[in-house]
């Protein structure tokens, strides 16, 4: 390629690479990609032209990254990164400023009674915000609080420490076993009968730290949990157990709202309870619309403190 560099390469192009890394195919990255197999073609070479060195050697459609294409490689992944930082916490700052707030909830928690509560006092408070509810899986739960694409997400805890919590409510756990499984005969267990039975596993991007109080990892024996099948939702979840692959444990509300046929909740005695909580960045916990909900959690839970009537259904 010529030493010459007429602009600098656009972060559209970059993403193209970085897809062309992966795929090592242009039909399959611009499938990828949504676009024309040409068309994808055509703004590598611009990029490359740009770069002033080439980024990959053709062969076909096939292709392979040049020398250059490896060095450029991680430089690439961090300025693609960075405008996606970038571009989360703008659409955060403009959530702000025009009031909107994205609420995150996992599982059955937009049901609950707890989350019911705090939203019907937030727009009671401030009839002029926005708030749109997501609903989020077992593996950006907590993400999308750390990439701004939830303002607040009511959750489980664990979190991790860049997180912070009010908490709304306390209920014991339960075991989700296959209902033709003997466990699931008998009407109390402790955590010394599941030993040795593998747990439904979660995704990587999932922090350990939160699925090992899930687990119950490692047991109170010092026993380390075995693990099945990695499930990324509640469904997938569900099936597995009652597949007999599995088993896990559940906040008590799953009887009520995830009940399936093939599955069964078991009481187990010695099993630490769980908690319900509103959870926020910490570092945006002074953001106008963050504030906001925090203070509506405060103020239902003291409602529900002194009189349990009283809060909103």
């Amino acid at each position: 390629m010529g030493a010459s560099r007429s602009r600098e390469p656009s972060i559209h192009q970059l993403r193209l690479f970085l897809t062309l890394n992966e795929e090592l195919h242009f039909g399959r990255a611009a499938a990828r990609s949504f676009i024309t197999q040409p068309a994808l073609s055509q703004q590598i070479r611009e990029l490359e032209k740009r770069l002033g060195v080439a980024v990959v050697e053709r062969s076909g459609r096939t292709v392979r990254l040049t020398e250059a294409g490896q060095a450029l490689l991680p430089e690439a992944r961090a300025a693609v990164g960075a405008v996606d930082r970038l571009r989360r916490v703008a659409d955060a700052q403009v959530r702000q400023v025009s009031g909107r707030l994205v609420v995150g909830t996992m599982g059955a928690e937009a049901s609950m009674k707890h989350t019911r509560s705090v939203l019907g006092l937030l727009r009671n408070r401030h009839p002029g915000m926005t708030v749109q509810l997501i609903n989020l899986g077992f593996g950006d739960h907590l993400a999308a609080l750390a990439q701004q694409e939830a303002d607040v997400v009511f959750l489980r805890p664990p979190v991790t420490d860049d997180i912070e919590v009010h908490h709304l409510a306390t209920e014991p756990r339960v075991a989700c076993l296959a209902a033709d499984h003997p466990l699931a005969a008998l009407p109390a267990l402790t955590l010394a009968h599941f030993y040795g039975m593998p747990v439904v596993d979660m995704p990587q991007q999932v922090p350990r730290l939160w699925w090992d109080f899930w687990a119950v990892d490692p047991r109170p024996d010092g026993s380390r949990v075995r693990y099945g099948p990695v499930v990324t939702d509640m469904e997938s979840l569900l099936h597995t157990v009652a597949a007999g692959e599995a088993m896990c444990f559940l906040p008590a509300a799953a009887r009520e709202y995830f009940a399936r046929p093939g599955v069964k909740y078991v009481d187990v005695a010695d099993l630490a309870p769980s908690t319900s909580a509103l959870a926020w960045l910490r570092a945006r916990r002074s953001e106008a619309t963050v504030r906001a909900v925090r203070q509506a959690a405060r103020e239902a839970m003291t409602r529900s403190v002194c009189d349990p009537e009283t809060m909103p259904a």
